[in-house]
């Protein structure tokens, strides 16, 4: 198994609580990367939203590419999963820029691909917001140019959303044959985009079983196209404690929101904006993607057996939320990681 979690470029996972001591600047997220390094962690994953979707609007959120960049020279073993939202970026341009990236990391770049769900912040930064499945299919033209771009020169190609000629990209990406390449999604364009396109499958936080579910049906249309197996993710919130007590009182800080808290309006666009296979409640949205279905909370052996039950069905890999970050990132290594390692 291993171990990623969220970079908190939004300075924080909750709506209800204003400060979490975890700062949305540069010195937080460079001390949290080269911490989680010696701490035992595999991957950071850094979230690409302009405007802030957990604390509000008007509060303040990194830059996920620059940020990137940034870490990738500080860092030494982490692999950066950086989101990226193709309406957000030219093909030709982003295969550049993560080729660079991925040679200043030394081959540690991966990207999880978006196809954006915001249709305000879409608005407010000038780009053009398209209906669901279009999104899609743009992603899919979107996935094409970057690949080939990463593989072969003189490469040209002229589809629905983007056009190419005799294009050159040098230096190639350090990685072979390419970055690794993510995508999430439960919508059957999305499903079929990801098993044909992806490398891994990354999941909003659910129970095993329903995890096992969707390994199985993205497994399935993967070996119906003849490709080599994915890797699978699933979102998570962890909460470690030594006793049941102490986890419930955890779980009842975390989750007191109010539809009156500053992202809710965001959250109301996801939910119109997002094709989900099952209702999500006001507790799901009180931390992001789902992550308390998981059900990463409760005493050591409690969520190692939890760990245990999604090695099971086929999960690779966690990508754990928290908060304050780094004191519990502390907690989850010395607890869970270095005790299963």
């Amino acid at each position: 198994m291993r171990y990623g979690y969220w970079m908190p470029v939004f300075g924080g996972w909750l709506r209800n609580v204003e400060d979490e001591n975890m700062r949305a600047d540069w010195d937080y997220v460079k001390t949290l990367a080269q911490r989680s390094e010696d701490l035992g962690y595999d991957l950071s994953l850094i979230a690409e939203l302009n405007l802030n979707d957990i604390k509000g609007e008007e509060a303040p959120s990194l830059d996920a590419w620059s940020t990137a960049a940034a870490l990738a020279a500080v860092t030494k073993k982490i692999e950066l999963m950086v989101a990226v939202r193709p309406t957000f970026h030219s093909p030709a341009l982003l295969a550049k820029q993560a080729a660079n990236i991925d040679h200043i990391s030394n081959g540690r770049l991966s990207l999880n691909v978006v196809s954006s769900w915001w249709q305000d912040e879409a608005k407010k930064y000038g780009v053009h917001f398209e209906q669901h499945d279009d999104r899609y299919a743009r992603t899919a033209e979107w996935l094409h140019v970057v690949d080939n771009m990463w593989k072969q020169d003189h490469f040209t190609f002229e589809g629905k959303f983007y056009k190419v000629t005799d294009s050159i990209l040098q230096p190639k990406p350090v990685s072979r044959p390419r970055p690794f390449i993510y995508a999430g999604g439960e919508s059957e364009a999305a499903k079929n985009m990801i098993a044909a396109q992806c490398d891994g499958y990354v999941m909003h936080g659910d129970e095993p079983a329903a995890i096992g579910r969707r390994i199985q049906d993205l497994s399935q249309r993967r070996d119906k196209l003849g490709l080599p197996p994915m890797k699978f993710g699933v979102a998570a919130y962890s909460v470690v404690r030594n006793t049941d007590a102490e986890v419930k009182k955890e779980l009842e800080r975390i989750t007191n929101v109010q539809g009156s808290a500053a992202g809710y309006k965001n959250y109301q666009q996801w939910l119109a904006g997002t094709q989900l296979e099952n209702q999500v409640s006001l507790q799901d949205y009180s931390v992001s993607n789902r992550g308390l279905r998981s059900g990463l909370t409760g005493t050591p052996d409690q969520v190692a057996e939890r760990i245990a039950a999604f090695e099971a069905v086929g999960v690779d890999l966690f990508l754990l939320q928290c908060s304050p970050q780094l004191e519990e990132m502390e907690r989850f290594s010395e607890a869970v990681i270095q005790v299963l390692a």
